[in-house]
C-alpha cells in the first residue's frame, strides 16, 4: 500500500496514511456496508473495479455513499458514471436491513433512512481543477452534493496528522497486536508512528525510528515474551525511550502487557515494572481507549 509523503519546512519526510487508508477509516464512527462494483465508463470502453460503501447515520436519519476509485484510464469518465448513478444508495439501502435504537426508544429501520444526496469520491488519480468543476456541476444536475478527495486531500490530512505516539513492538507481534492497535488509535483521530504507516521504501530505518522516538509525545511499548527476548531493535528503542524520559523528566512510556509477568518485566527493567500498564486482555477497543486518554488527556 503506497504511503503519502509530506515535506515540512525542514525538508524532513513524514510518510503517513494513503488515500485508501483514509477511505477505510473516514466515517468509521457510523455503521457502513461495503461491496466491490465493476463499473464501465459512460463510453463503455473502460471497466474498473471500485469499492462502494453505504453509510447509515441513524442519528440524523440519513444515509450517504462513498466510493474508492483506483488510478485508471478514463478516470474522469468513470467518476462521471458514478455521479450519473445516484440510485445506487437506495438500492443498496433496500438490500441492507438494520435496526438501531437505544433502550426504551422506538427502533429505527435502515430502510427508512433518507438518502441525503451526499456523495464522496476518493480517487487515487489526480483530477485537474476543470474536471472537478465538471463533476460538481454534473452532480448538481442530478441533485447530489459531491465531495472529491484525491492525493492532495491525503497530503493535506497527513500534514495535520503528525504522529502523537510511537509504537515499539517486536515484529512477531505486528499483525496480531501492533497493527490493530495502530489502526484503532488512528480511527480515534490519534495518529501514531507505526512502521507500515511511516516508512517509505529506501528510507533510512534508523533515522526514521530515531525521529519518531524524539518527536512523538508518548511511546507505547507492546511488552510480550518476544519483545523481552529481543536484543535487537526493540532493545535499542527501549534504551532510547528510557533516556528520553530521564532527559525530559516526564513520563513518556505507556506499557501494554501481554503474556508477561511482573517478575519478567522487572528482570528486563526494574523501572519499567514500576509503571502502570494496560493489559492486552481487556480487548483492543478498551486498550486503545485507555492509551488515548493517556496520550490526549482532557483539559
Amino acid at each position: 500500500m503506497p504511503a503519502v509523503s509530506v515535506l515540512n519546512k525542514k525538508d524532513e519526510v513524514y510518510s503517513m496514511a494513503s488515500l485508501k487508508e483514509y477511505f477505510d477509516k473516514d466515517f468509521s464512527y457510523i455503521l457502513s456496508s461495503q461491496q466491490p462494483q465493476k463499473l464501465r465508463s459512460a463510453a463503455g470502453d473502460v471497466e474498473v473495479e471500485i469499492v462502494a460503501r453505504l453509510h447509515l447515520d441513524f442519528n440524523s436519519n440519513t444515509k450517504f455513499v462513498s466510493y474508492l476509485v483506483p488510478l485508471c484510464d478514463g478516470l474522469i469518465d468513470v467518476c462521471a458514471s458514478l455521479v450519473r448513478n445516484p440510485d445506487w444508495a437506495q438500492r443498496a439501502g433496500d438490500a441492507v436491513l438494520v435496526k438501531s435504537g437505544f433502550v426504551g426508544e422506538q427502533p429505527s429501520d435502515s430502510t427508512d433512512l433518507k438518502f441525503s444526496g451526499r456523495v464522496f469520491i476518493y480517487t487515487e488519480g489526480e483530477l485537474p481543477t476543470s474536471a472537478e468543476e465538471f463533476l460538481r456541476r454534473l452532480a448538481e444536475e442530478t441533485g447530489l452534493s459531491l465531495r472529491i478527495r484525491g492525493p492532495e486531500y491525503a497530503k493535506q490530512r497527513s500534514a495535520l496528522e503528525k504522529p502523537l505516539a510511537f509504537i515499539s513492538h517486536d515484529s512477531r507481534n505486528k499483525k496480531e497486536m501492533a497493527q490493530p492497535l495502530a489502526i484503532q488509535l488512528s480511527r480515534m483521530m490519534c495518529p501514531v508512528w507505526f512502521d507500515e504507516f511511516s516508512l517509505r521504501v529506501g528510507q533510512s530505518l534508523r533515522e526514521s525510528i530515531e525521529k519518531g522516538l524524539k518527536e512523538c509525545k508518548k511511546c507505547i511499548l507492546v511488552l510480550t515474551p518476544e519483545f523481552l527476548s529481543n536484543e535487537g531493535w526493540t532493545k535499542r528503542e527501549f534504551n532510547s525511550i528510557f533516556t528520553r524520559e530521564i532527559l525530559d523528566q516526564e513520563n513518556v512510556i505507556l506499557p501494554v502487557w501481554h503474556n508477561v509477568s511482573a517478575r519478567e518485566v522487572y528482570s528486563y527493567s526494574p523501572s519499567l515494572a514500576d509503571k502502570f500498564a494496560v493489559d492486552w486482555g481487556l480487548g483492543i477497543e478498551e486498550v486503545a481507549r485507555r492509551l488515548y486518554r493517556a496520550i490526549i488527556p482532557k483539559g
